[in-house]
């Protein structure tokens, strides 16, 4: 580096650079067996830094050991943080000593973080006209960026001021902290503003400036995310605190105690020698700088955090790289592409890795002014076809059902599909993290990756990936092979170490891939014109609801808008407030007008054009713009990794949503219509909760209704109520009903109540009688809230875990809230298990047997099945067969199975 009139001041992170040291490195050791991945990881970026920045003021901070004041104000922060792995644990020691035989003071500052003591050295030094160095991969830390600061993010070589800092987050660098506050951080544990994410709160902070500003303004910001903010109002102070670095503690060191001490050369040998860092102790054997590592030495020595990408442009170099990818034993595959929706995405380039830091980008379609020329698109697809359709050939990627989705655009069916670093880490822990790739190197690795928008851009100036340079897209594309290669040795490691999770992943997420993504390129046939009229007669209804409404009112006024319709609710008409929001205003969310529609007239009025307005706008407007041109049919999108229970969820449309129990819903299901010569055929397990519940809790009385093929709901108000089961009423069965679904979700007295309509007291009777009648059922939920607070999760079961970072909190809501997850969470992500093996057995008999028929649809408990009319009874009884034998509890599975020209009828 030039010389700079100011001194530098370097302050290293090492506790990221610990984590992330290990999670990157592959597993090393010591001639004595020591595990040293950790201590090799961090001392290479260690003295890549005193190459990069040759001062004398340098300083590494460690957390030190206990708890800090912010536990001391929010005893649940980091609380979801695992356990210190004991391979990494036994490293701190000789890292540390290692550390201070090079010659670099350590810190490690007793109750107080690390990023705190950073924090108030780097002020310190700012006010000494130091230039300062944070090196670490932690966001929190741009808070500190300032004329005199910069960040260096080693592993990613990476260098942030204060127009790197806008440039990445969107925000001023003295915005950062509100901006943390607004998202919060899964990972410590700080809540934030549920479903705001980096775009909405740079959004707010560039519109309103502050937190509290925005917070002023809060009545402004409109929908769901509006009610998210206004809710959370809170605790945002909490969580503004919580990601504030504390600058101003008290500190044991002068600037003059960071300056880089003598070395004893015959000390670091030693240390060398018994970590068997050999080419480091090579390199100190034949040169009298004992620390630095020049850039060439560096490549040599820390090859983990190199990163050698290379651009495919000719016939030779692909070639070279198709051999080895023939050779290998497992690659990471990605594609590059115009689109994200799969069925109109093009491929622009295809990236491969075969070992970690090495990867290729192979551009196929990029467009701009002066491009290089590229290999054939057909040519090399066509080339590639039987490497990629060979089922022996392991391929691995982040999210690889998309790339198979979009490799079928060109009749390539991807097999040898064995991981998925997406559904690895979901199966892991599937609240942990968001499951992408971008959140999962930081993380497993500790790495902060290029971004889509990095290389894109934002908003309307955002261009197609086709018109990214070579220069920008090969390292975007090639990083994202490599890093699905590294977090697979992490996340295939962490796996094997728990068999159950395991086996879920290779034989129910790995296989259901393809399933899904069948099931997604057939997709299912639209009555256009059935929803045309069904919109017209929606949009005259929600006219007419809105007339009445206003006739109540006694003026016009908005049935969309919240801030209006409290006006005239508690305002005008002196309806009284059962709730408030957080701010103190009388609240308009669905549950309070839910109650007040009991008594009083608008509230419905309400309700009923919220819900119209919601299906005229999601599926009978929306539905006949989302037909694919090519196919004529529309094409979700499922995902495996977001329901943390197990469940599947799908986009664009969302098919689980579609109401069922509405007149109106139901016509919704008739628009999903069956071709000439076929039937929609819905195949449906019948309460297969409450079937997982007494398999579970083996109390007798429910599993003798089950098994007697009773119906559960009557059997349950017979025993309930006293009566006989030809004396049960239709009004009887509906509230054995609600009492047999309320309490596997958690129902207290008062929801009961208030879905009945009885008091609390009728209500907490009821539930007392069905806990004497099922003193099972009461004994498995007393027992599974044990497990839970005793291991921090419960289990499906087939293994599949749902952590409760919640479930001994000394909040009660939440404590509550978790206990009642922990009771229904097996049985919903058990009932999500059978499906998905239900699915898989379904698929193996379609593609072993093909017979003229296609599954189209899954929602639930529900597969939907388009079948030729002539196959139809065959088709069915062999799928009853498969769904009931899917697993095997003590009650018998019981499948509903109905034929139609359209899906309601199928019911």
């Amino acid at each position: 580096m030039s010389q700079q009139q100011s001194p530098y001041l370097v302050l290293i992170d090492g506790s990221s650079f610990l984590f992330r040291a290990y999670h990157a490195v592959p597993p090393l050791t010591s001639p004595q067996g020591l595990p040293t991945n950790a201590i090799y990881g961090v001392t290479n970026m260690l003295r890549k830094l005193m190459n990069d920045y040759p001062t004398e003021y340098i300083a590494v901070i460690f957390d030190a050991p206990g708890k800090t004041f912010r536990h001391d104000l929010f005893d649940q922060y980091k609380a979801h943080r695992p356990t210190m792995p004991d391979d990494l644990r036994v490293q701190i020691e000789p890292l540390h000593r290692l550390i201070q035989c090079m010659g670099l003071p350590l810190i490690m500052e007793p109750d107080v973080e690390a990023d705190d003591v950073i924090g108030a050295l780097a002020r310190q030094a700012e006010q000494r006209d130091f230039k300062v160095v944070i090196s670490t991969g932690d966001k929190d830390m741009a808070q500190l960026v300032s004329d005199h600061i910069t960040l260096d993010n080693t592993m990613s070589n990476t260098r942030t001021d204060i127009q790197g800092v806008i440039e990445k987050f969107g925000v001023k660098p003295e915005q950062i902290i509100d901006y943390l506050a607004l998202m919060g951080d899964s990972v410590d544990n700080i809540p934030g503003v549920p479903k705001v994410g980096p775009k909405t709160a740079a959004k707010w902070l560039t519109e309103y400036g502050t937190l509290e500003n925005l917070v002023a303004h809060a009545d402004q910001i409109t929908g769901k995310i509006g009610e998210n903010l206004r809710a959370s109002i809170d605790q945002l102070p909490l969580s503004k605190v919580l990601t504030t670095i504390k600058c101003d503690i008290p500190l044991h060191y002068e600037l003059d105690d960071l300056k880089i001490r003598p070395i004893d050369k015959d000390d670091l040998k030693s240390q060398l020698t018994e970590l068997g860092l050999l080419s480091w102790l090579k390199q100190l054997n034949n040169t009298s700088d004992v620390s630095r590592a020049s850039p060439e030495t560096l490549i040599e020595d820390c090859p983990p955090v190199e990163r050698h990408y290379e651009t495919i442009l000719t016939d030779q170099d692909f070639n070279r790289w198709f051999e080895q990818l023939n050779q290998a034993s497992l690659f990471a595959f990605d594609t590059e592409t115009t689109s994200l929706d799969y069925s109109q995405a093009e491929i622009v380039g295809v990236s491969f890795a075969i070992e970690s830091g090495k990867a290729a980008y192979v551009p196929l379609a990029h467009d701009y002014p002066d491009v290089p020329e590229q290999l054939d698109r057909a040519t090399i697809l066509e080339k590639l076809r039987p490497l990629l359709e060979n089922p022996e050939k392991s391929k691995l990627g982040q999210n690889l059902k998309y790339d198979a989705n979009v490799l079928a655009n060109y009749d390539i069916e991807l097999k040898g599909i064995t991981e998925d670093t997406m559904l690895e880490s979901y199966v892991l822990n599937s609240t942990a993290t968001k499951h992408n790739m971008d959140d999962l190197a930081k993380e497993y690795l500790g790495l902060t990756t290029i971004h889509y928008e990095d290389v894109t851009g934002k908003g309307v100036k955002q261009i197609s990936f086709r018109e990214v340079t070579l220069e920008q897209a090969t390292p975007y594309a090639a990083e994202d092979a490599d890093i699905t290669l590294r977090l697979h040795h992490v996340l295939s490691a962490k796996l094997k170490e728990q068999p159950a999770l395991l086996a879920l992943y290779k034989d129910i997420e790995v296989p259901l891939l393809s399933v899904l993504s069948r099931i997604e390129r057939k997709g299912v046939l639209i009555d256009c014109a059935m929803l045309a009229q069904h919109s017209l007669e929606l949009a005259g209804q929600i006219t007419s609801i809105e007339q009445h409404a206003h006739n109540l009112a006694g003026k016009t006024f908005n049935l969309g808008s919240p801030k209006q319709i409290q006006s005239i609710i508690y305002d005008q008409m002196n309806i009284p407030v059962i709730k408030k929001t957080p701010k103190g205003q009388p609240s308009t969310e669905e549950s309070v007008l839910q109650e007040l529609a009991i008594d009083y007239p608008l509230p419905k009025l309400i309700l009923d054009y919220r819900s119209l307005s919601k299906l005229k706008s999601t599926y009978t407007d929306k539905l006949p713009q989302q037909i694919n041109p090519k196919t004529g049919r529309v094409h979700t999108s499922y995902h495996q990794a977001v329901a943390a229970t197990g469940r599947l969820s799908s986009s664009d449309p969302n098919l689980q949503n579609i109401p069922i129990r509405s007149s109106e819903g139901r016509r919704i299901r008739q628009a999903f219509i069956s071709p000439d010569g076929y039937k929609i055929v819905a195949a449906d397990y019948s309460q297969i909760e409450l079937r997982i519940m007494a398999h579970l809790s083996a109390d007798s009385g429910l599993l003798a209704a089950f098994s007697q093929g009773q119906d559960i709901h009557s059997a349950t108000a017979a025993e309930v109520f006293g009566v006989s089961l030809e004396h049960v009423t239709s009004d009887l069965r509906r509230s054995a009903k609600a009492i047999n679904f309320g309490l596997i979700y958690g129902m207290s007295s008062y929801g009961l109540a208030q879905q009945l309509g009885l008091s609390r007291g009728q209500a907490q009777s009821y539930i007392d009688l069905y806990f004497a009648r099922y003193p099972g059922v009461k004994q498995y939920m007393e027992r599974i809230k044990a497990v839970a607070k005793e291991q921090g999760y419960v289990e499906t079961l087939f293994g599949r875990r749902l952590y409760l970072p919640e479930i001994n909190s000394r909040n009660a809501a939440r404590r509550q809230y978790a206990e009642r997850t922990a009771i229904n969470a097996p049985m919903q992500g058990t009932a999500a298990d059978i499906i998905k093996r239900a699915m898989i057995s379904v698929d193996e008999w379609l593609q072993h047997d093909k017979p003229d028929a296609k599954m189209i649809m899954q929602v639930h408990d529900e597969l939907v099945f388009e079948i030729a009319a002539a196959d139809l009874n065959q088709c069915v009884d062999r799928i009853r067969s498969i769904m009931c034998s899917a697993a095997q509890l003590d009650v018998p599975l019981i499948v509903d199975i109905g034929s139609g020209n359209n899906w309601d009828e199928a019911h």
